[in-house]
Order: structure tokens, then sequence, then C-alpha cells
């Protein structure tokens, strides 16, 4: 029961899943995981040549101590250290039992878990929620197999950007059916403005006071045997917060399938995206290939086709990718 309460846990409150079991006694379990990936990228971006990109670099510490039988005290801590600079991305505590997980502190929110892609960078984003995670964020996760369910707010801060997001999710066979809902007030990205694209993904660059953004994603996956099928659709508005201008209303529409051979995996997806206040779409297909060297190691390569109808500026038509990533 405690570990079942562990692995619940770890694998909603955390980012990493646990890899090296560094201690396991009286009640108290120590987990340390950690992931690195390296990239050859060539992305939509214009005027921007094939380099190495460090796409990934992940350490994460995770310890429950067992005070009853149906109650786990759980905390976590990670670190990003894609650029030279570590960041302190974790920083939780809470509990867990057959309630679920409760946790508080600095975390991932509900909407990082949302998309059904199965791109690694040339394939579009679906709704982006721009925000998802949070410094002072209250997390709850509920999952019994069947049904699940979750929700977190993060408490306006400095900055006074507030975000609550949600999930409601089912389960039975093969088919895995959820609904993410989004709602943010004064979101800002330092140094970028109104709306436009990084490393050839779409995001937003709200004004001065920030956007509020509101939207959901619908999303459906159907597993048979070696073959998995996926569909999306959501709805994102990003609004000016000031003025309350719109600056985007887009409808985004994602469909993909895998098959896997093996330790092999084929994918293609196709993503559409519609700017309803500007009356211009976006349409984009990728395909790649997996390879799983290891359980904890695999080297993938995907291309790209991006077509630009102006919803997105300064993007390229191809890109691609190829990648190696370890994780323990």
């Amino acid at each position: 029961m405690k570990k079942t309460l562990l692995a619940l846990a770890v694998l909603t409150a955390g980012s990493a899943n646990a890899g090296i079991n560094l201690y396991d006694a009286n009640g108290v379990k120590v987990d340390l995981s950690g992931a690195v990936e390296v990239q050859v990228y060539d992305g939509y971006a214009k005027n921007e040549d094939t380099t190495i990109r460090l796409d990934d670099g992940d350490l994460s510490l995770n310890a429950s101590v067992a005070v009853s039988d149906n109650l786990n005290v759980v905390s976590g801590t990670a670190f990003k250290y894609e650029s030279k600079e570590v960041k302190n991305d974790e920083l939780w505590a809470g509990f867990s039992g057959d309630f679920g997980t409760l946790t508080f502190g600095r975390q991932l929110l509900v909407s990082d878990d949302s998309g059904i892609g199965k791109d690694y960078e040339m394939g579009l984003e679906q709704v982006s929620f721009v925000q998802t995670e949070g410094d002072r964020a209250i997390k709850y996760v509920y999952d019994n197999g069947t049904f699940y369910a979750a929700a977190s707010h993060n408490l306006g801060s400095d900055d006074k950007t507030e975000i609550t997001d949600g999930r409601l999710g089912f389960r039975t066979g093969g088919l895995d059916v959820r609904v993410y809902g989004y709602d943010a007030e004064r979101v800002g990205y330092k140094g970028l403005e109104n709306f436009g694209e990084v490393d050839g993904k779409p995001v937003v660059k709200p004004g001065k006071a920030g956007d509020d953004v509101r939207g959901y994603n619908l999303e459906a996956e159907y597993a048979f045997g070696a073959v998995n099928l996926a569909a999306s659709f959501g709805q994102i508005e990003y609004k000016a917060s000031d003025t309350k201008k719109v600056q985007k209303d887009l409808d985004l529409y994602e469909v993909n399938g895998s098959y896997t051979l093996d330790k092999t995996t084929f994918a293609l997806g196709y993503v559409h995206a519609k700017d309803r206040h500007e009356d211009v779409s976006h349409d984009n297909v990728y395909a790649n290939v997996t390879q799983q060297l290891h359980s904890n190691v695999k080297a993938y390569a995907e291309v790209g086709y991006a077509d630009n109808d102006k919803i997105f500026n300064e993007v390229e038509e191809f890109g691609y990718v190829a990648g190696l990533e370890v994780k323990f």
C-alpha cells in the first residue's frame, strides 16, 4: 500500500519518473531520477542554421514518509540545467493517500500534461497554455485507474499572474478520454512582444500588462496491440489584460498515430490551427522514428512540414531534428 501511494505521488506531483532508489527503510523512501537529451536541430525559424541543441537536463529527488497505513507525506525537488545556469524548477511537499495526492509549492501545473502529440520538435503546439508551472501552486490529483481528476491553482505573486486549471478523464480497455481547462490572468513572458514563435514553436508574447488566457483541450487516445491512435480539439483565446483586446482566438486540431515493431516506433501526425480573429490558418505534418536502445535510452529522427498562412510569422516550411535521450 505504501509503495503504491509513493508511486502515485511521484507520477502526479513530479516531472520525472523515479529511477534509482537511494533509501527504503522505516517507512521512508527516497528516489533519484534524471534525464539528458541532446539534439541536432534545424527548426522552422528563418535564418537559423543547423545546431547542437541541449533540449533537456533534469535532476529530481523525491521522498515519501509513511505516517500511517493510509497516509504518506511526500516531497520533491528538481533542477533544470539546459543552459549553463542551474534552475530549481520544483520544490514541493504534501500528502498522499487513498484520497489522492495534495501538494504545495513550486511545481508543474495540471495543464503541463495536456496534449496528445507524438512529435519531438516539428509538431505545431496544440493548445499553448503559455505558463504551466508556478512558484506558489496548490495541486490535487486523484486517479483510481478508471476515473481520474486533477486541479491546480497558482496564487498571484509580484507579477500578479494567477492561473487555475484542471483535468477530468476516463479510461476503459485501450481507450483514454480527458479534457483540460485553463484560465489565467496577466500571464507574460519577459522580453517578448505580442505573438510569434520561438525555436519553431508558436508562443504567446503578451504586452506590458500580460495576457488573459482561457481555453480547453479535449483529447482521446486508443491503443490496440502495437497501434496507438490519438485525436484532440482545443480552443484558446489570448486577450491583452489592460485593453481587453483579443490577440488570437484559435481552434486547434490534431490527429496522429504510431506503430511499434519490436523496439522501433513509427509515428505520423497532422495539426491544423485556425485563428478566428484574423481568419488565417496553419497546417503542419510531422513524421518520426524512434529506436529504443535500452529501457533508459532512445534515439530518434523527425522531419516536419509547416504550411504558414501568416498565423505565425518567420516560419520556414521544413524542419528536422535527430536526438539521443538518456534517463535514469
